[in-house]
């Protein structure tokens, strides 16, 4: 094109052509490597019982994933490594954000991989609920836990829905134990409804709280101070011992007002600190006397049975969930109802049932 600046009347200026257009490729990129194949559940299988963490992983990412194809052979792997789980101690640790937990574990872990034993940390991270994108960044606060070889770590994304989490981990914890980890670690999301789901895959429930917070009686909460079978003060060093001392004493008292366990264990209040490594050896010494007295008492055995049923139902709950709301004649019903009931033509409750009714009577012969 010819441009108006190289005309005569603009002598001693002149506009170039430029420079062509570059590739958007970059030439010098290398193409992808090929994707890995899936192996057979067998070569998993395999993989796992020679403590092959590299395997391990990769059958804790089919346990995790949504495919079908995924999920069907995750599911005959977790079959096959279930004679050789339930050799560990699954201890669940909670605490609210701050208090420590990802320190602790960090502790906590090098205080067991120095007593001889192997420890798989299966951390439960929350997601953002707009993005359902999570930082899976616990390793990078377990520093010294993360570069032991004994010592396997894995976040894992709420992404909104923390019974599926929950389950994934229980079958996380199957693979773990079958790949000779006797020690497991589950840490939870710190909010709400993640401690029961975590409570109920777990042999021990450590809670971790915090002293000079401002409000020392807003810890004690009836519910998960009534699922604890231990409950840890953490930061107790510098000028912080007196008020940890002190809450420690608090939480006692609060205890004494609760009914006994299921175990009949009394829980344990004890004050330690994360960050200078004080008193970790007490807390461990109290998880070990927990673990002799019930596997004395036999309940123990009763807790992992009743555990075993109980995943047994929610995996049923949560396959009958998914069947419904994943029927398109329940998705177009759906639609309608809604309709119905923001226009006041029907009850919440009585649309509902029409919904069921259809579902079970046109659809469960399917």
């Amino acid at each position: 094109m010819e441009h108006p600046e190289n005309s005569h009347e603009y002598k001693g200026l002149t506009v170039n052509s430029g420079v062509s257009s570059q590739p958007t490729v970059n030439p010098y990129r290398k193409p992808n490597r090929a994707r890995k194949r899936l192996l057979s559940a067998g070569e998993y299988v395999e993989g796992i019982l020679k403590g092959n963490v590299s395997i391990l992983g990769q059958a804790v990412t089919l346990v995790e994933s949504t495919a079908d194809i995924h999920q069907s052979l995750a599911q005959e792997v977790i079959e096959k490594c279930l004679p050789h789980s339930g050799n560990s101690k699954r201890i669940g640790i909670t605490g609210v954000p701050g208090a420590g937990k990802s320190t602790s574990i960090d502790v906590f872990g090098l205080h067991v991989l120095q007593k001889g034993g192997k420890l798989a940390v299966l951390a439960i991270d929350p997601s953002s609920e707009r993005t359902r994108g999570s930082i899976l960044g616990d390793k990078t606060r377990m520093e010294k836990l993360s570069q032991e070889k004994d010592a396997f770590i894995r976040p894992s994304p709420s992404a909104g829905s923390l019974g599926g989490v929950a389950r994934k981990t229980r079958e996380t914890i199957v693979l773990c134990e079958a790949a000779g980890y006797d020690n497991i670690f589950v840490e939870t999301v710190g909010v709400g409804q993640s401690e029961t789901a975590v409570h109920s895959m777990v042999d021990f429930f450590l809670l971790i709280q915090l002293a000079g917070t401002g409000d020392e009686l807003q810890g004690i909460k009836r519910g998960i101070m009534e699922m604890a079978d231990g409950i840890v003060i953490n930061k107790c060093d510098g000028d912080n011992v007196e008020r940890a001392n002190l809450a420690a004493a608090q939480f006692r008292n609060a205890l004494h007002l609760f009914p006994p366990t299921p175990s009949r264990w009394r829980p344990e209040v004890l004050t330690y600190s994360g960050y200078f490594n004080l008193g970790i050896d007490k807390v461990w010494d109290m998880i070990d006397r927990y673990f002799e007295y019930v596997k004395k008492t036999g309940y123990f055995e009763r807790k992992r049975n009743e555990q075993a049923k109980y995943w047994m139902i929610e995996t049923i709950n949560e396959q009958l969930r998914d069947s419904f709301y994943h029927t398109p004649e329940i998705r177009t019903l759906l639609e309608q109802k809604e309709l119905r009931v923001l226009n006041n033509e029907q009850s919440s409750f009585t649309a509902a049932r029409d919904m069921l009714d259809f579902y079970f009577s046109n659809l469960r012969a399917k």
